[in-house]
């Protein structure tokens, strides 16, 4: 029952979300009941780990309301729902930041510092060039970047509680804690036990002067002076193909040319072989969409490697490794075996052992004596990858890495990956093919190994021959039991620590995996898996995975493939796909781009619930614009959500007779016919949540709520307040509608219903049960859509006569068709009611209209 004191005066958005979210807090409101749950009642979800760096923005809020809304709906519904979080501070950004913050830098190859303090902490206008970073050991920098992301993880909890969040709190992971740790190398040793692991050379960013391997996070771009060289490539025909090239020296590691798929000029050549200039080797050529047609004669040479796409053409391609770049940053000694014509080999020579500025200016007077040079070099400036703190150009060199199988070289695997995405149920739907296309178009298996400092490290040592070489093929791997494990400064079980880097003993890898490769096992890290059976067993596989629609590729395939690898199941059932968020001019928002929008003044402005209704008003898959300037759709939300406080206080200012409150006190045809409708409404909008269509969802309920507020509560508020036999009837329809359409709005505004519902109710409405359309009335719900219809017109006949909409009215006619004028009948006095009206008749005609107006007379002027 209402309590006066429970419903304010003046109901108002502000402030709810520290209230409630206080509540929710203490009270456990979202908390993962396990000792109670069985794995047919759990709903678990594979929450999308945020990246703990900088700050959030706009396109989160807008991807995790879509899954906080299905865990609130599968809440009410009765579910047990397994909600935890993840924060992904493992990564370049993070890197990037306590490099600058701190002023360090990673050289993991020196020893562990005890209680470490850095040079800084940010903000001090110190500089953080490289050259001035202090360096400290991979252990010591992973300690600073813990201590930098748990700062991070704190401001984006805050706001994920703020937008209302039905996370479960105790239920959290970090993908670079010790779990993370643990799962990570464990899933890895296993992956080489297995088989499904390996080493192989590959190719590395690389800096000539420093002699070491180059992270993303320590590369920036510099315009360089450069030169197009127009070279011509022989057809078995005797014609010509030319290509034009900035790196002429690199011919000797030519291994094929691509051009785009739809160039119509190269169409004819895929499939055939040309051969190259000066050293007379037979390569393919070959079709990449990553080709540009409009640049240079549209047909490019691969070289191993001269930049970062020959390294992707390399490895889609999957061509051979010609690599001639030496660590010195010389051409090699040995020529490619390739190469077996005297002049070729004669023309090797002359490069053999040069740097890559002497060995480009031979290359160019080889060409130009052969006559394969087409006209003088092109002069252009272009931007060159660089070492941050080097002077000379990066090269790419072979180095050894480490790769997972991912079905690129095993058809047996590849199809099991494919029946995985084929069972899985894709919200929306067309997203599954992006999946199988990228599955299908797998040319080479998963580089996991990076050059990174601030990741999981590759828990391999490996022993050094009596020469001090290491011995790769011969890998140590880590046990279980010494997990988690860091081989830079742990040393590797059968030796000891004065054995490291001396013949005969042992080096650690140095490497670190990918961060997908910790990512691709957030439902394991979230679930437990080794440490927690128990539970693990419960969550998975898991219910759902949300994500972006850009990292199916990456994130929800590599899962995908870990799952099967590890388990031999897919890890969830159903994949719900968020769109992007797009600026004004229908453009990505991104970090990159500079154009995105920061949540936390529009939360703050124009509160959670009304950011949220925005949010969910966007469909699955698809791209929502944003301008910050103009938030319509928010604006509209927050006019809803106020309208659900003022509703709620409204209704429950009707005294209820003692004889109000069940089902059947409801007795009057046009409540009757009220509950019927939000009957329908309530099956509609269960059957769209169950299809994962949340604004399918929020639109039949919002629309059926103003249709209640503007047609049902105006035609029945007379009655409502007078004494009779109708009044009981007109608060209980009132109160049960009030009941579920809090319920129904629940999962999308939150902080409203929440508020709302406990002027009347006891415990939350979060928990309260999901409506269920059999217990409303199954009456013609045409009545109140009819007697809608007749309250417009009698407001237009009103509004045209320039009368107030009290002005009393002596007599009026409603005309309609025999079927609605029978359903109108049964509105009568309600109609009466509300329009003031004395007398009332009815008339056949074609279409719903008012008619025969005559005001009283107390009231014509």
């Amino acid at each position: 029952m209402t309590t006066p004191d429970r419903v304010p005066d003046k109901p108002a958005l502000e402030g709810l979300e520290a209230k409630w979210g206080g509540v929710w807090e203490t009270a456990g409101t979202y908390r993962f009941d396990r000792a109670n749950a069985t794995r047919e009642c759990i709903y678990s979800i594979d929450t999308p780990p945020p990246t703990a760096s900088g700050s959030l923005h706009i396109g989160h809020v807008f991807s995790y309301t879509h899954t906080d809304v299905v865990a609130r709906f599968q809440r009410m519904r009765g579910k047990s729902v397994f909600y935890p979080m993840g924060w992904d501070d493992n990564g370049l950004p993070t890197e990037r930041r306590v490099q600058n913050y701190y002023g360090v830098r990673c050289d993991p190859t020196l020893p562990y510092t005890v209680d470490f303090v850095p040079p800084f902490e940010g903000g001090d206008g110190k500089s953080t060039k490289a050259a001035d970073q202090k360096p400290i050991s991979r252990r010591n920098f992973i300690e600073l970047c813990e201590r930098l992301t748990v700062e991070d993880e704190k401001q984006f909890e805050a706001l994920w509680r703020t937008l209302g969040l039905s996370v479960d709190w105790t239920q959290s992971y970090r993908t670079i804690g010790d779990e993370a740790l643990f799962t990570s190398q464990l899933a890895f040793i296993r992956n080489v036990e297995r088989g499904e692991a390996y080493q192989a050379m590959a190719p590395t960013l690389w800096d000539v002067t420093f002699r070491t391997a180059v992270a993303q996070a320590e590369l920036e771009d510099r315009d360089q002076p450069a030169a197009y060289h127009r070279v011509s490539f022989h057809k078995p025909d005797g014609g010509t193909i030319e290509i034009e090239t900035t790196r002429p020296e690199l011919l000797a590691a030519c291994v094929a040319l691509v051009a785009h798929p739809d160039d119509e000029r190269y169409k004819p050549f895929f499939g055939t072989t040309v051969t190259t200039p000066v050293f007379g080797v037979e390569v393919p050529v070959l079709a990449h969409h990553l080709a540009q047609q409009d640049k240079g004669s549209g047909i490019a040479m691969i070289c191993t490697f001269g930049d970062v796409t020959d390294v992707v053409w390399w490895r889609e391609l999957s061509l051979p490794n010609r690599a001639i770049m030496g660590f010195d940053g010389r051409i090699i000694s040995e020529a490619p075996e390739v190469i077996t014509s005297e002049a070729g080999l004669s023309a090797y020579a002359q490069i053999a052992g040069k740097t890559v500025f002497s060995a480009k200016q031979t290359m160019v007077e080889l060409l130009q004596a052969s006559g394969e040079m087409i006209g003088a070099p092109k002069s252009i400036q272009h931007p060159v990858k660089f070492f941050e703190k080097g002077d000379k150009p990066l090269e790419i060199v072979s180095t050894r890495q480490w790769y997972i199988g991912n079905g690129a070289k095993d058809e047996a695997l590849r199809e099991r990956l494919l029946a995985h995405g084929a069972e899985l149920e894709w919200h929306p739907d067309f997203m599954r093919v992006r999946y199988e296309n990228w599955v299908g178009g797998l040319t080479g298996d998963w580089l996991i190994s990076r050059q990174r400092f601030f990741g999981i490290p590759i828990p391999v040592w490996y022993p050094l021959d009596a020469d001090g070489n290491p011995v790769f093929d011969e890998p140590i791997i880590a046990g279980r039991e010494m997990l988690p494990v860091d081989p830079s400064s742990d040393t590797a079980p059968g030796y000891d620590e004065s054995q490291r880097g001396v013949a005969g003993g042992f080096i650690g890898e140095l490497d670190v995996m990918d961060t997908w490769a910790t990512s691709s096992l957030t439902p394991q890290l979230a679930g437990g898996w080794e440490r927690d059976p128990e539970l693990f067993d419960l969550v998975f596989p898991y219910s759902l995975r949300p994500q972006g629609q850009d990292i199916i590729r990456t994130w929800l395939f590599s899962s995908v493939l870990r799952a099967e690898l590890e388990h031999g199941v897919a890890p969830w059932k159903h994949a719900s796909i968020s769109g992007f968020i797009v600026d004004p001019d229908r453009k990505k928002m991104s970090k990159s781009k500079g154009n995105v929008v920061t949540p936390a003044d529009i939360l703050e402005q124009h509160g959670s619930d009304a950011v949220r209704y925005w949010a969910a008003s966007s469909r699955l898959g698809t791209d929502a614009a944003f301008d910050p300037q103009n938030p319509t759709q928010i604006k509209i939300g927050r006019r809803l959500s106020i309208k659900i406080l003022n509703a709620a206080k409204f209704i429950l200012s009707f005294e209820q007779g003692a004889d109000a409150g069940s089902l059947e006190t409801v007795t009057e045809p046009l409540d009757l016919s009220m509950l019927a409708s939000l009957h329908t409404v309530i099956e509609q909008a269960t059957a769209a949540f169950e299809n994962y269509d949340h604004a399918r969802a929020l639109e039949l309920t919002e629309s059926f709520f103003w249709t209640f507020c503007d047609d049902y509560l105006e035609l029945v508020k007379e009655r409502a307040y007078a004494d009779g036999a109708g009044q009981a009837s007109a608060t209980t329809a009132l109160r049960i509608a009030l009941s579920v359409l809090l319920r129904m709005f629940a999962p999308f505004v939150p902080f409203a219903t929440e508020e709302a519902w406990s002027w009347s109710n006891e415990g939350s409405v979060h928990t309260a049960s999901w409506p269920v359309a059999t217990e409303l009335s199954a009456a013609n719900p045409q009545v109140l859509a009819l007697a809608g219809q007749a309250l417009i017109g009698i407001r237009r006949a009103k509004t045209d006569a320039k009368a107030s909409q009290k002005t009393a009215v002596t007599s009026a006619t409603i005309v309609a068709t025999p079927e609605q004028l029978e359903l109108l009948r049964l509105a009568a006095e309600d109609l009466k009611a509300v329009g003031r009206i004395a007398e009332l008749s009815f008339a056949e005609g074609s279409e719903i209209a008012v008619t025969d107006i005559v005001f009283a007379p107390a009231q014509e002027s």
